[in-house]
């Protein structure tokens, strides 16, 4: 039986995924981290409400330098998902869905959640 060369399904190396593709992977990527910070979170609650040695337990870890990365990329996701958010509040309303302008919000959205967390690190120096 002769095998007929049939046509292959574009696959990763080949195909080159639209920026808002890659935007909308990303969202949903910070909103699963957000859940397991937001759990990290309760946990940190509950083991400080155990008294000051377990505070005192959490204080210094959470100074510790990766920890303190870990913290701030996830005020970024925050950000970053809030931002996404406020995009599709405008898909809903029924905006922005041409090419150039949907890139444009991308970009907005990308400098906003940058410059939020930005804001947030300095308020966060000039507090302590």
């Amino acid at each position: 039986m002769e095998q007929r060369k049939r046509p292959l399904a574009p696959h990763l190396q080949v195909y080159r995924l639209p920026l808002t593709a890659v935007v909308s992977i990303t969202h949903r990527m910070t909103g699963v981290l957000l859940a397991a910070g937001l759990m990290l979170f309760v946990l940190s609650l509950a083991v400080i409400q155990c008294g000051a040695s377990s505070f005192q337990a959490m204080q210094s870890v959470i100074h510790q330098p990766l920890i303190g990365i870990a913290v701030w990329m996830m005020i970024y996701a925050l950000f970053f998902h809030l931002c996404h958010g406020v995009r599709h509040l405008f898909w809903d309303a029924g905006e922005g869905y041409e090419k150039p302008l949907m890139n444009y919000y991308i970009l907005l959205e990308m400098f906003a959640s940058v410059a939020l967390t930005f804001i947030s690190f300095l308020f966060v120096q000039l507090g302590s």
